[in-house]
């Protein structure tokens, strides 16, 4: 009939929020640290703070361009001990976790144990690695190892007890055996959960990192930017501790980006949580 669409008709594209979306997401952020900055030159320059007290945004750029020499390699002795400790912690995560799922009784057994040593402040144990350990570089990496572990081990465990159960019933009844199951079943199913745990552990190794660091750099070790923050503290020289940390955010900052993407690049196919924000 006239005016009545054919069923064989291809529907209109109609265009959504996606791109405007996406400009937002960018935008919004750099917008809102624009204005932080020029309020931050703002009030240093109307009230006349020392630098000592509080550099300003300039002066801290220039610092961190000139003690670039200084602060780079304290930065890769830091970036070294995060990515360490986060590569043995996803790899003793993942693994435990498996063997939590295989057997009931392990996750019963040592899980507790797993919660305690979350628990427990890296702050107040640090010092106590650093006593124990004779080399300072493997204590800094046991301290990040702590903070980094448990949630890959965590989030890994509960994507794998996540799997449907209609599925593995249908597993069960044509035979598959344990591993064919974690393989083709779990292993898939625990996928977002082990990027979602991946992500904070990767800001959590840098942050253990960064504790230890403290603690090494009070007796006297000189290790990553945290030693270099307190050398700075110690000098009054506000705008390199300025510096340093914003080179720790910003490392961060990307540690995060980069795995994010990883998520998205993963589960971009296949996953709820990934085609959603595509769309």
């Amino acid at each position: 009939m006239t005016g009545e669409r054919e069923l064989d008709e291809p529907l209109p594209i109609q265009s959504g929020p996606g791109t405007g979306m996406r400009v937002a997401r960018v935008a919004l952020p750099l917008l809102v640290g624009a204005v932080s900055l020029f309020l931050w030159d703002l009030v240093v320059r109307v009230n006349e703070i020392p630098h000592y007290i509080l550099p300003g945004p300039l002066l801290v750029l220039d610092t961190l361009i000139s003690d670039w020499h200084t602060l780079y390699p304290s930065l890769l002795v830091t970036l070294q001990i995060t990515f360490m400790a986060l590569s043995v912690a996803t790899a003793g995560g993942v693994f435990l976790a498996i063997l939590f799922t295989q057997s009931r009784w392990l996750e019963l057994t040592f899980f507790p144990y797993a919660v305690i040593l979350q628990v427990t402040p890296i702050i107040s144990i640090a010092p106590l690695i650093l006593i124990y350990v004779d080399n300072t570089y493997v204590a800094l990496l046991i301290c990040a190892w702590i903070v980094a572990f448990f949630p890959i081990l965590s989030n890994t465990t509960l994507g794998l007890n996540s799997a449907d159960h209609n599925l593995i019933n249908l597993f069960q009844l044509y035979g598959a055996s344990r591993w064919q199951t974690l393989w083709y079943l779990r292993l898939p199913s625990a996928m977002p959960y082990f990027l979602g745990g991946l992500k904070i552990a990767g800001g959590l190794s840098l942050i253990g990192a960064i504790v230890a660091e403290f603690a090494a750099g009070t007796a006297g070790a000189e290790t990553g930017l945290a030693y270099r923050i307190l050398e700075a503290g110690y000098r009054l020289n506000i705008p390199r501790m300025f510096a340093a940390l914003i080179m720790i955010s910003g490392t961060g900052i990307i540690i995060f980006l980069l795995f994010s993407m990883l998520a998205h690049l993963v589960l971009r196919k296949w996953h709820e949580s990934a085609v959603k924000r595509e769309n």
